[in-house]
């Protein structure tokens, strides 16, 4: 059995758990804009634990490709408020906060935060691991390579999936030697990796449970769908739900996503087709 440690509560991902996105950013790919305000806010976290969300990820930095680098300050000042009003109504709710940034991860879970996601796992800021080893909370380990603002130019691979592997190895190992027991590997579809690099990894996603590690899958809606599709992040729900459940069947404990009651739907259905009991 898989648990992670949230404030003090045994979180069970031996059947996948759902994490719904809260952007709290004007510019991020599909929400940007849509949840800025204090009502926005609540509505979106109240829909999201009513349709069964066991995590909210809240993010005031976009990390869509060539996103403005925006300061700590400000990022504080978007996901602080966030996070406390949230919890102010939903006091049980589980928080993570989506940051680079030790600062901001620190101040976060001062405030409520029980789990931090961090897109560079650790690269961007070298104090990042300690924090998270001070704080004690589960930390997510995403596989990128450069920043948000050149990942692009570093999509190259001999073997996609083997290089992620091997990151992982050395994360794993470096934030288990400072004391980080609760760690989630995230591949990072779309982060510094073409649609073809995404689907290797998704079609090979089984192959990281080798880590012995959770692994959460954040596709929704990403470009891997819509412009294999040809169609806009608007339009990429259905495709989203298909690679969810392809992520599922492939040993996902965590999905990452915009639309919580379909993927809780995912969730129930792909749950139901690997257990012992049809």
């Amino acid at each position: 059995m898989q648990t992670i440690n949230c404030k003090g509560t045994l979180i069970d991902l031996s059947t996948p758990r759902v994490m719904g996105i809260i952007n709290v950013t004007p510019d991020s790919f599909y929400d940007g804009g849509k949840t800025t305000t204090e009502t926005a806010i609540m509505s979106q976290a109240e829909k999201m634990l009513t349709d069964g969300a066991t995590f909210l990820d809240i993010g005031g930095y976009s990390s869509r490709p060539n996103a403005v680098n925006i300061s700590e300050e400000e990022e504080i000042a978007r996901v602080i408020p966030a996070i406390t009003e949230i919890l102010k109504i939903f006091p049980t709710a589980l928080l993570s906060i989506d940051t680079f940034r030790s600062h901001v991860a620190r101040r976060a879970v001062e405030a409520g935060a029980c789990m931090i996601n961090d897109i560079s796992g650790g690269s961007l800021d070298a104090a990042m691991f300690q924090t998270v080893a001070s704080l004690k909370v589960p930390y997510i380990v995403m596989h990128m390579k450069g920043t948000p603002q050149n990942m692009t130019t570093k999509a190259e691979y001999q073997n996609i999936t083997n290089e992620v592997i091997l990151y992982f190895t050395q994360k794993l190992a470096e934030a288990r030697s400072l004391g980080i027991n609760d760690i989630i590997i995230d591949p990072g579809f779309g982060f510094a990796k073409t649609a073809n690099h995404s689907f290797e990894l998704l079609n090979n996603l089984e192959l990281l449970k080798s880590l012995h590690a959770p692994i959460l899958a954040g596709v929704s809606r990403k470009s891997m769908i819509y412009k294999t599709l040809g169609i806009e992040p608007t339009e990429a729900l259905n495709g989203t739900s298909v690679l969810h459940g392809i992520a599922l069947d492939k040993g996902a404990n965590i999905i990452r996503v915009h639309d919580v009651k379909e993927a809780v739907a995912c969730v129930k259905l792909v749950t139901k087709l690997k257990s012992s009991d049809i």
